[in-house]
């Protein structure tokens, strides 16, 4: 069976976005900072295991180690991502775990509602998608910034589809 032009237009995405929490300190900052958190714990650790409080020597070590887990932590978490399309049939909200396990969520343009929870002085705090009794919350890991212009090119893209019957 042909498709049609009308079925490959309503197929089109009207809008697409990939979505990535920030991350502040790239991964040189990230070498730089481990290199010189190292230094100091290896040089007061030396010190106070050379006057015989080797003790103290073990938790500038155990402190060097926990900054690391914490880093890791937290560029693992960074991994996490979503893709956000709009086309005239679909809307499709794929997310991706930090694990790499993806959850795709689909609602029919027509009968969605994006909702945005603000507040006065922080701006947006969350944004969710329903429609037909399903529901999914889009960017919980964007910055205040990025939800504003997210939710504004989204909510515009509803529209425009929406618009065109």
């Amino acid at each position: 069976m042909m498709e049609s032009n009308a079925d490959r237009a309503n197929e089109q995405p009207v809008f697409a976005a990939e979505l990535f929490p920030y991350r502040s300190l790239g991964r040189k900052g990230f070498k730089v900072l481990l290199l010189l958190t190292g230094a100091v714990c290896l040089m007061y650790g030396m010190f106070f295991v050379a006057t015989g409080a080797w003790p103290i020597g073990f938790f500038f070590g155990l402190d060097f180690l926990l900054l690391y887990g914490a880093f890791w932590l937290n560029y693992r978490a960074g991994r996490a991502r979503e893709e956000v399309t709009v086309s005239r049939s679909d809307i499709s909200v794929r997310k991706f775990a930090p694990s790499g396990r993806m959850v795709e969520h689909h609602f029919n343009p027509f009968w969605t509602r994006f909702f945005v929870r603000r507040h006065q002085e922080i701006g947006i705090l969350s944004m969710h998608i329903t429609g037909e009794g399903k529901g999914t919350d889009i960017g919980s890991f964007l910055n205040p910034d990025d939800r504003e212009s997210f939710a504004k090119a989204f909510k515009g893209a509803l529209a425009t589809v929406k618009q065109r019957i």
